[in-house]
């Protein structure tokens, strides 16, 4: 399987860049890009096993949800420089719905073929799952029902106001975690992690991580100028492809390193990147956007569609209820798995 991501690697990149130059049709670059970046998503996923095992579960998880978002985040700037506030709202609900359905959920169901029952950081699950009903239920929430009694200047400034809010609480969290109360609630596995030799040492795994998350950006800002075409050739709406495609391949990196970490058992750092990088996308990188919008023609408030919201506090509820355990299996991925299904056939149809 790597060597077949290597090869994508070094074949995909060039054409990206040839393809690109040369002007070739928009959906063959669409592929080549889409395909690209999730071949690159690779490397990122071993970059970031290799620091897991150096610096621990939840430093490595940080860094992989932090370089994934980060594609995300550059995909986001561009959509806004074109004015596609809708589909960078509707990439940070897919993104939202991937993460903890999509990816945890295969993370879940695969690692649950292998091994019957797996376990995860307890202590870490309750204290992520506070921090989700806050992010999503309380902070999306929140705009979107004081706007319906606001015009468009105060929902704007309400929104800014959640978003600097958002962002010092994120970074408190951070605090938190990784200083504060830093071992503490140390994992049943980090003996585990001690005794692994790392594929790739700090230096290069952090240098892999930093060319590929380049590789990735130089990439999705043409892939952004793919979207109209693609959306017209399969009809496809503006809703879906930012519910579904962008978030999908935006969120590669962390799809593709959940599963493996998964599959060797490692469920700490699998469920760190899950849900890790959904607090990220709600604490960080939407109140960031909501920032950055303001320095562009068509700015950007906090507040989502009906379907949006009510999707993402239902995946919030769904993951809170079948993580608080500690424990997990291939049919409670399944549950999730069915869950995004479902909501993508419904944002498909919209």
């Amino acid at each position: 399987m790597e060597k077949i991501f290597m090869l994508l690697t070094f074949i995909g990149v060039p054409l990206s860049v040839i393809g690109t130059l040369m002007h070739w049709p928009t959906m063959i670059l669409f592929i080549v890009y889409c395909v690209s970046i999730i071949a690159l998503a690779s490397y990122m996923g071993r970059a970031t096993e290799s620091l897991a095992i150096v610096a621990g579960p939840r430093v490595g998880g940080l860094l992989n949800a932090t370089f994934g978002n980060a594609v995300e985040l550059i995909i986001s700037i561009f959509a806004l420089k074109e004015g596609l506030v809708g589909v960078v709202l509707a990439s940070l609900t897919g993104s939202v719905l991937g993460n903890l359905l999509l990816v945890a959920g295969l993370s879940f169901f695969v690692g649950g073929l292998k091994f019957k029952r797996q376990t995860f950081n307890v202590h870490d699950a309750r204290h992520n799952s506070g921090l989700l009903m806050f992010a999503v239920i309380v902070a999306f929430v929140v705009p979107e029902v004081f706007s319906m009694e606001m015009n468009e200047s105060k929902t704007l400034t309400l929104s800014i106001g959640i978003s600097i809010i958002l962002i010092l609480l994120y970074l408190a969290a951070l605090f938190f975690k990784l200083v504060t109360h830093r071992g503490v609630y140390q994992s049943e596995n980090a003996e585990k992690h001690h005794e692994e030799v790392p594929e790739w040492g700090k230096g290069k795994a952090i240098g892999v991580l930093l060319a590929a998350t380049l590789a990735v950006a130089y990439i999705s800002e043409n892939l952004v100028h793919t979207f109209e075409f693609v959306a017209e050739s399969f009809g496809w709406t503006e809703l879906f492809i930012g519910v579904i495609i962008v978030a999908i391949v935006g969120n590669a990196a962390e799809h593709a390193s959940a599963i493996v970490m998964a599959f060797k058992n490692k469920m700490d750092i699998a469920v760190e990147i899950a849900i890790g990088s959904t607090l990220q996308i709600a604490m960080f990188v939407a109140p960031v956007l909501v920032l950055i919008s303001l320095f562009f023609t068509e700015t950007m408030p906090l507040v989502f569609t009906m379907p949006e919201l009510i999707a993402m506090v239902t995946s919030v509820l769904l993951m809170v209820v079948i993580s608080n355990d500690g424990e997990s299996n291939w049919f409670e991925g399944l549950t999730l798995l069915a869950a995004y299904f479902i909501m993508g056939i419904g944002f498909f149809l919209l």
